[in-house]
C-alpha cells in the first residue's frame, strides 16, 4: 500500500527536478558560449594549435601559456556541457510520457550541441580561428552562431516544456510573425558576430581612426560590416520593439504579457549596450557583456514566441461587445393597463 501511494508522489517529483536540471543546463551554456566569446576575443582561438580534438597533440598541455589555457578551459567546458544535455536527453524519457514536448526538445538539444562540437571542430582544424580573416572564416563564423542560436532555442523550449508550458502550433499567420521576427534577430546577431570580429582583428586607436577605417576604399570586409552593423541594429530593434509592445497590449495571459514587456526592455538595453560597446571602442569585457543580453533577448523571444503560439497565446479582441439591444420590438404586445374602476 505504501508502494502504491509513494508511486505518484515520485512520479510527480520527477518531471520537477528535470526541470530545474534543465533550466542549470541552459545557464551553464550560456556561460560557454561567453567563454566562447572570450576565447575569440582575447585571440586565443589558436592555443592549442590546428588539433583536435587534443592540445597540442598532448591530451592534458604542459606548462600551457595563456592563451592554451584559455583555449583548452573552453574544450572541458563544452565537454562538459555535452555531457549534460546528453544526461538531459536521457532523463527526458525516462520523466515524461511519449509524445511529450519536453523530449522533442532534449533530443534536438543533443543534435545541435554535437553539431555545436563539430562546427568548433572544423574551426580548428581549418585555422578559422586568431587571426585568420579569411571570408571562408566569416562563412563558418556564421554557421556556428546560428547553430548557438538554435542549439540555445531547443534547451530553453525543453526547460520551458518540462515546467508545464503547452506544445507549440505552428500554423497560420501568427507563425509565420514568430519566424519572421525570430529571424530578424538572427540576422542581426550575425551581423554582431562579424562586428565583433572585425574589432577583434582590426582594433581601431580611436573612434575617429575607426570611422577613417570603416569609410576607407580599402577597408576589409569586417571592418565594412562593422560600419553596416549599427544600421541593421536599428531597422532590427524597431521590428523587435513592435512585436514584443504588440504582444504586452493584446496577450491575454498576465505571465505572457510579462514576457513581452520584459523583451521589449531587452531590446532597448541591447540597444544601448551596442552604443557604449562602439564608444568604448569595444572593449573585450563590453563584448561579453554585449553578448549576455543577447544570448537573454534571444531566449526570451523564443519563449514569447512560443507562448503566442501556444495555448497561453490568446489576444484579446480589439472590438468590443455590441450592447444589449434594449428597444422594444414595434409588434411587442403593451402590457394591459390598469383599470380606473
Amino acid at each position: 500500500m505504501s508502494v502504491l501511494a509513494a508511486g505518484p508522489a515520485a512520479g510527480a517529483r520527477a518531471p520537477r527536478r528535470f526541470a530545474v536540471y534543465a533550466w542549470w543546463v541552459l545557464a551553464f551554456n550560456i556561460l560557454v558560449v561567453l567563454w566562447g566569446a572570450y576565447v575569440r576575443a582575447s585571440g586565443s582561438g589558436a592555443g592549442c594549435g590546428s588539433h583536435w580534438p587534443l592540445c597540442n597533440g598532448v591530451v592534458v598541455p604542459r606548462s600551457p601559456g595563456l592563451a592554451t589555457l584559455i583555449e583548452f578551459t573552453h574544450r572541458i567546458t563544452s565537454g562538459l556541457a555535452l555531457a549534460l544535455v546528453a544526461g538531459l536527453a536521457a532523463w527526458a524519457f525516462r520523466a515524461f510520457p511519449r509524445r511529450h514536448p519536453a523530449r522533442l526538445g532534449a533530443v534536438l538539444s543533443l543534435a545541435f550541441i554535437l553539431s555545436e562540437a563539430l562546427i568548433g571542430a572544423g574551426l580548428v582544424l581549418f585555422e578559422h580561428v586568431a587571426k585568420n580573416a579569411s571570408t571562408a572564416r566569416a562563412w563558418s563564423l556564421s554557421a556556428h552562431l546560428v547553430n548557438t542560436l538554435t542549439l540555445l532555442a531547443c534547451l530553453a523550449l525543453t526547460a520551458w516544456w518540462a515546467s508545464g508550458g503547452p506544445p507549440v502550433k505552428l500554423h497560420g499567420r501568427d507563425a509565420w510573425s514568430a519566424i519572421a521576427t525570430l529571424a530578424v534577430l538572427v540576422v542581426l546577431g550575425i551581423s554582431g558576430a562579424l562586428a565583433a570580429l572585425g574589432d577583434t582583428l582590426f582594433p581601431p586607436a580611436s573612434l575617429a581612426a575607426g570611422l577613417r577605417q570603416d569609410f576607407s576604399p580599402a577597408a576589409h570586409l569586417f571592418v565594412r560590416l562593422r560600419l553596416l552593423h549599427p544600421f541593421i541594429a536599428a531597422a532590427a530593434g524597431c521590428w523587435l520593439l513592435v512585436y514584443a509592445l504588440t504582444l504586452a497590449l493584446r496577450l491575454k495571459a498576465a505571465p505572457a504579457r510579462m514576457l513581452a514587456w520584459l523583451v521589449a526592455a531587452a531590446v532597448i538595453g541591447q540597444l544601448l549596450a551596442g552604443v557604449v560597446n562602439v564608444l568604448l571602442l569595444a572593449p573585450v569585457w563590453m563584448q561579453i557583456v554585449h553578448l549576455l543580453l543577447a544570448d537573454l533577448l534571444w531566449i526570451g523571444l523564443v519563449l514569447l514566441c512560443a507562448r503566442r503560439l501556444s495555448a497561453e497565446g490568446a489576444i484579446v479582441s480589439s472590438t468590443p461587445p455590441a450592447p444589449p439591444d434594449t428597444r422594444r420590438s414595434a409588434r411587442s404586445p403593451q402590457p394591459p393597463r390598469a383599470s380606473a374602476r
